[in-house]
């Protein structure tokens, strides 16, 4: 089921690398803050909106090469900490300074 629904691939692809992880960060840290205050839908509807924007930049055809690589273990990794029992160990913090980077990047784009 889509999420995004006026969200079009061609529309996503336009966004450079760091825009596109910035706002799949952002619905992580959505994930994050509202399964810490119990709200366990709210919590898993954010982390779908999360996959559904990561899968559309993983088959985005500007991240082939190394980056698509990257972003697949990110989703494994993504889903491990969240869904499974986390294997690989990540935390919170973790998450949020991978994405934080992305933001940070995205906004030096930008001009801020």
């Amino acid at each position: 089921m889509r999420i995004h629904k006026d969200l079009t691939p061609e529309r996503w692809f336009r966004f450079s690398r760091f825009d596109q992880l910035a706002n799949v960060g952002t619905d992580i840290a959505r994930t994050i803050k509202w399964k810490n205050e119990g709200n366990t839908d709210y919590s898993e509807n954010a982390f779908e909106r999360a996959m559904e924007l990561l899968d559309l930049t993983i088959t985005d055809p500007k991240n082939k090469n190394g980056a698509r690589k990257e972003l697949l273990r990110v989703r494994e990794a993504l889903k491990d900490y969240f869904v499974y029992e986390n294997e690989y160990k990540t935390t919170e913090e973790f998450w949020q300074t991978y994405f934080y980077q992305f933001n940070y990047a995205s906004a030096i784009a930008r001009g801020r």
